[in-house]
Formats: structure tokens, C-alpha cells, sequence
């Protein structure tokens, strides 16, 4: 728990923390709410700030945007910690809200992580929000609908903040170079286009960004006259490898894995082999790719090509054998092989079809005339009676109804035109026709 006054910034901070936003004025990014006339500006400019959730990727300005905000509303501004703040210091704090509501002052309260925050702690500040005691303004880079009690999300505005342009850190960038608390006391020699080099790197974290620019400018070469030169050279020392959006348990896992099923399903190759290497230079486990690529060829591929689902196996079987990295070419096969396959969710779709109808019909007795009979009581109960084997006849069909009576008629199965389902199309339409015409005759000889 944190008492603090707002911006008080000692010399020694890192840059990215004497450089943060004092006001509206000097936000850059999240044009979508704070632009002219939008909600969240709105809200602050006429003082009118509920409890809210701000979600977004790091470094988009979402504890600056807390900070701005309880300064602008002229509120006291308490921070806390997943980390340390415990129930017993929640409470504390929420008693000392509730006197200085009696007094007309307004607490705001920024939970930094908040999805680090567990069901108990943040029941503690349900009561005081519900009141009015404080304003919470919850901070975190995790969906909030999956970390955040219903209860208390329910009782808060949620914000999205987006992750900032390059040419939103490259306003930045220059701003550091320029104000008096980043280097414009300092004379810096550096290209605009090492600065977009800079502002790429940072993939929209304006906290990194600043951060390479810090560490860049300290072990750049300065001259006599005190003047400091940056070069490409100097960059691409300090730049490394950077750290890749990426949370094996985390709500960019099911992103990443999405989008690299809807490539496939869109047949982009290109597509389908970045977001795999996205995954695996990630550190993702090679057998869980593999396991997603194996049901995509049966959910979306199916019989349009009935070798999708060998090919999957195979190299699911190659990736246990070998395992990281040599089993990255076996999947960037698979995925290529997948992509570029015809498509037909046919199957699923009946398999949907068909499970809609078994849950509300699973007491649907299996019809008389399917049903093994291997006692004599079965037999005598009609068991198996009329059962006409199909292997026994010339066209290997029969016109044997094998629905439940309740489903006589019913359609699953839909096949495409795409690929080899065009064969089991055709297929399926002469089965059809032949019982059809069958049946019609039989009705006819009765």
C-alpha cells in the first residue's frame, strides 16, 4: 500500500518514470477514449469518474492514466499491491475512505495487477465500492472476465486501452530528447529513422520504449564538445532479443491458437507458419500444436481430404520422437499442408446436429429391428426381427430404417463440393435415391 504524492519523481528514476504523463495534455495513445468529445475524457474533464477496470497490453498507460485522473478530479489517490496488501490493510484504508467521504474528499483507489488480487481481497473492496466510499480503478493486462469476481467486474466500467502505434512512441521518443526530465539538457545527435527503430522494437510499450532509448543514449559516443552521437551500431548493440507476447496460461494462448486454426481455415499458409512460429520460438510445448492441428483436420478439412487426418497424425508422432526445435519443420508441414487443403466442416456439423438431438432425446429407445437378440427372451421380444443384412444383398444396400422412430427423415450430414467429399457426395445422393426408390416399391408390393 502506497501513499504518495502524485508525479513526485526523484532524479535517479528511470526514464520512463520522470517522463510519465503529468496531464490530458500530455497522454499520448487511446485516442478511442480520450479524443475529443469520447466517454473517458468526458468523465474526466466534468469529474464525473466511476469505478472502472482499465485492460491492455503493458506499457499503454494505464497507471499514468489512474494518476492523471485523480489529479484532474482533485481526489486522494492510494495505490495497492496484489503482492503485499492483505485484508486487514484493505480494510484500513477503506475506513480511512469513508471518513474523508463525510469530509467531501474523494479516494481513489488503483489496484495495480489486479487479476493478482484473489477472491477474498478483492470481495474486500466490494462493500465500499457498492457505497460510494471509493472510486477502484483496477489496472491489468489479463481479460478481466476471467479474473475478476463477477460481482465486483459487475460494479465497474471497463476501459480497453490499446497498445500504442509507432508513431505514438515515436511522439514520445522526441518528447525524451527535448524535455528537461529526459535529455534536453543534454545535446543528442540521433536519425529519425534510429528512432523508428527504437519505436518498432518497443511493439507498442512506451515503458520499453523509453527504457532502450535510456540505455542506448548512455553507451552512445560523446565528443568533446559534450555532444552525445547514437548510431545504428550503437542500437543494434543494445537492442536484444526481444521477450514475445506470449502466456502458456494466459488469455494469449487461446489468441495465438485461434489464430492459427482461422488461418488454416482460411488457407494462408503465411499466415498459419508466423502464428506457429509465434508459438514455439514462445516455448510452447510442440505436442499441443500438434493436437490442435489434428482435430482442425477433422473439424475442418474432413473427408474433403481423408489424408488431412494422417498427415496430422504423423507429424504429431514425429514431434514425440524428436521434439524442439527439429519438429518445427514437421508442423510448418502440417500447418502448410492444412492450409492449403480443401475444406469442409461437414462433419462436425453433423456430429453437432445429431448431439443437439441425443440430449434431448436419451431416452429414445434403439428400434426393435437393430437390436442384437443373442437370448431367447430377446427373440421372443421381437429383438433383431426383420433385420436384413446388407452384405447378403446384390447392392449391398437395404431399406432398413435405422432411426428412432421420433427421427425418421432427419438429416446430419451435408457434404461439400470441395475436394474428395464431391465422391462422397455423389455416393450419398445414389444411397438416397436407391432407398427412395426401394422403399416405394416396397410400399407398392404391400
Amino acid at each position: 500500500m502506497e501513499q504518495a504524492s502524485l508525479f513526485d519523481i526523484p532524479t535517479n528514476e528511470p526514464l520512463a518514470s520522470r517522463m510519465r504523463p503529468r496531464n490530458l495534455n500530455e497522454f499520448v495513445g487511446q485516442d478511442h477514449l480520450l479524443g475529443e468529445n469520447k466517454l473517458l475524457r468526458k468523465m474526466i474533464e466534468t469529474d464525473h469518474i466511476s469505478s472502472m477496470i482499465f485492460w491492455g497490453p503493458p506499457g499503454v498507460g494505464k497507471t499514468t492514466l489512474a494518476r492523471i485522473i485523480a489529479s484532474e478530479t482533485k481526489s486522494k489517490f492510494i495505490t495497492f499491491s496484489a503482492v503485499t496488501s492483505g485484508i486487514k490493510e484493505i480494510k484500513t484504508v477503506m475506513e480511512d475512505a469513508e471518513k474523508n467521504k463525510k469530509l467531501g474528499v474523494k479516494t481513489i483507489v488503483f489496484v495495480d495487477e489486479i487479476h493478482r488480487f484473489n477472491k477474498a481481497q478483492q470481495d474486500a473492496f466490494l462493500p465500499f465500492v457498492e457505497k460510494g466510499s471509493i472510486i477502484l480503478i483496477g489496472a491489468t493486462t489479463e481479460n478481466p472476465s476471467f479474473e475478476i469476481n463477477n460481482a465486483l467486474l459487475s460494479r465497474c466500467r471497463v476501459f480497453v486501452l490499446k497498445e500504442l502505434s509507432n508513431d505514438d512512441i515515436l511522439v514520445l521518443l522526441k518528447r525524451a530528447l527535448t524535455d528537461s526530465r529526459g535529455f534536453g539538457n543534454q545535446k543528442i545527435e540521433i536519425s529519425e529513422d534510429d528512432l523508428k527503430v527504437i519505436a518498432n522494437f518497443a511493439s507498442g510499450d512506451a515503458r520499453s520504449a523509453l527504457t532502450t532509448l535510456d540505455i542506448i543514449i548512455t553507451n552512445g559516443t560523446t565528443n568533446a564538445d559534450g555532444i552525445v552521437h547514437i548510431t545504428p551500431e550503437n542500437i543494434e548493440d543494445c537492442l536484444t532479443k526481444k521477450t514475445l507476447l506470449y502466456d502458456k496460461n494466459g488469455e494469449e494462448h487461446y489468441n495465438i491458437i485461434s489464430a492459427l486454426h482461422k488461418s488454416m481455415r482460411n488457407s494462408d499458409p503465411d499466415a498459419a507458419v508466423y502464428w506457429l512460429a509465434r508459438m514455439l520460438e514462445a516455448g510452447e510445448d510442440p505436442l499441443y500444436i500438434a493436437r490442435r492441428i489434428t482435430r482442425f483436420a477433422a473439424e475442418d478439412i474432413g473427408l474433403a481430404d481423408t489424408n488431412a487426418l494422417n498427415v496430422a497424425i504423423n507429424v504429431y508422432q514425429a514431434c514425440h520422437f524428436i521434439g524442439m526445435p527439429e519438429c518445427n519443420v514437421h508442423l510448418a508441414e502440417a500447418v502448410i499442408y492444412m492450409s492449403l487443403a480443401p475444406k469442409s466442416n461437414a462433419c462436425d456439423v453433423a456430429y453437432q446436429l445429431a448431439s443437439s438431438d441425443a440430449k434431448k432425446m436419451l431416452a429414445e429407445p434403439v428400434p426393435l429391428i437393430i437390436r442384437n437378440a443373442p437370448t431367447k427372451l430377446m427373440k421372443e421380444l421381437n429383438y433383431g426381427k426383420g433385420y436384413l443384412y446388407a452384405h447378403d444383398t446384390q447392392d449391398k444396400l437395404t431399406t432398413m430404417e435405422c432411426m428412432p422412430p421420433s427421427l425418421v427423415g432427419k438429416s446430419y450430414y451435408h457434404p461439400s463440393t470441395q475436394g474428395n467429399e464431391v465422391r462422397f457426395k455423389q455416393r450419398l445422393e445414389q444411397i438416397k435415391e436407391w432407398k427412395k426408390a426401394h422403399r416405394n416399391a416396397d410400399q407398392k408390393n404391400q
